[in-house]
């Protein structure tokens, strides 16, 4: 008999009360950015489609905006594959996603923004589809880690992490000309 991972809901936040900006993405510009994360020369083709992929992500995480801005997880769990529905109730849901509730952090920036994928969709030993990445909105960006389960040739939510972590700072320009080498210091 093989063991089914167990689904998960989880939410790893970061406390703080700030509004996210995000600037529009033209579409082109959008599937350009999502298709060079999600499809590496050196690996297989992506088990989704670069639109599959980018709904899947959106709306999974707008359904959760609306739970978290309604208090009403019902819809989210309804959504879910049958295996996430036997092991979260809705008021399970509310309690893991309570502090995001609590700071009302508005995840809408995900509907316009572009995700950007730290690994390409792929299946999982447990036949999962996983898609992770973020959404470089400011001053938090959204941290997603989202896991599908193929129900009746359907993908449907099987695990959910959300971080709002800090923005990464923006990186500087590289100079023209190298920066002088300093000499090393050693303390003794």
């Amino acid at each position: 008999m093989n063991r089914i991972a167990k689904p998960i809901a989880v939410a790893l936040l970061a406390s703080s009360t700030a509004w996210p900006a995000w600037a529009l993405t033209r579409n082109d510009m959008l599937h350009r950015q999502f298709a060079q994360a999600a499809q590496p020369s050196s690996q297989p083709a992506s088990p989704v489609s670069i639109e599959q992929a980018l709904y899947l992500i959106r709306s999974t995480l707008l359904t959760l905006n609306d739970a978290n801005r309604s208090g009403n997880y019902t819809v989210l769990r309804d959504l879910a594959s049958p295996d996430f529905q036997s092991r979260n109730t809705a008021a399970d849901l509310a309690l893991i996603f309570s502090d995001l509730r609590k700071r009302t952090f508005d995840l809408h920036a995900v509907a316009i923004a572009a995700p950007q994928l730290s690994a390409a969709p792929h299946i999982d030993n447990n036949k999962m589809l996983r898609l992770t990445g973020h959404f470089p909105t400011k001053p938090l960006q959204i941290n997603f880690d989202l896991l599908f389960q193929n129900v009746a040739s359907q993908w449907r939510l099987f695990g959910i992490s959300v971080a709002t972590p800090q923005a990464s700072p923006a990186q500087p320009a590289a100079s023209a000309a190298p920066a002088a080498k300093q000499p090393e210091r050693r303390s003794r």
